[in-house]
């Protein structure tokens, strides 16, 4: 169930995978630096971040949720916060609200990771693969708003 989910992220920010060598254009950097994703010399650092980000999300794609699996994911979880935290802090304010969304979605999760790890069993597995979906849907509308910006700054991508 959760793979599907997951699938989808990958499938929807698979396309923007490539990375782009800093030939942005730089028309309007030094007056307006912060006010469009197109046009700031940060959108590299941007699309090599949600790049990380679509990698740790991608290896929550691949746990096995279970009774025995809690180290596992919690591991995972932390890349994941990690990735977003620099997302984050390179993103200054841009994608705000998507980004609160899976911030969100991960604490949801954290909850359930530590419910299970506190009491195993099918309720709480079936807590851990619904928090799975929610991390997945936020991450995917995240990456997806990300990856236009990316792809606007470079029309040119090798696939």
């Amino acid at each position: 169930m959760v793979v599907c989910g997951l699938a989808l992220l990958a499938a929807g920010c698979g396309s923007g995978s490539g990375t782009s060598s800093g030939s942005t254009s730089s028309t309007a950097t030094s007056s307006s630096t912060t006010a469009s994703p197109a046009t700031s010399p940060s959108n590299s650092v941007l699309c090599t971040d949600a790049a990380a980000l679509r990698a740790s999300l991608d290896k929550l794609r691949h746990v096995n949720v279970g009774t025995g699996m809690v180290n596992e994911i919690t591991a995972d979880l932390n890349d994941v916060k990690t990735a977003l935290t620099t997302f984050v802090n390179d993103a200054h304010s841009q994608y705000q609200a998507q980004t609160s969304s899976l911030s969100s979605a991960l604490s949801k999760l954290k909850t359930s990771v530590s419910d299970l790890a506190a009491h195993p069993g099918a309720s709480t597995v079936s807590g851990v693969v619904a928090a799975l979906g929610e991390v997945s849907t936020a991450g995917q509308n995240l990456l997806a708003a990300v990856n236009t910006s990316c792809l606007s700054a470079s029309p040119s991508s090798s696939t």
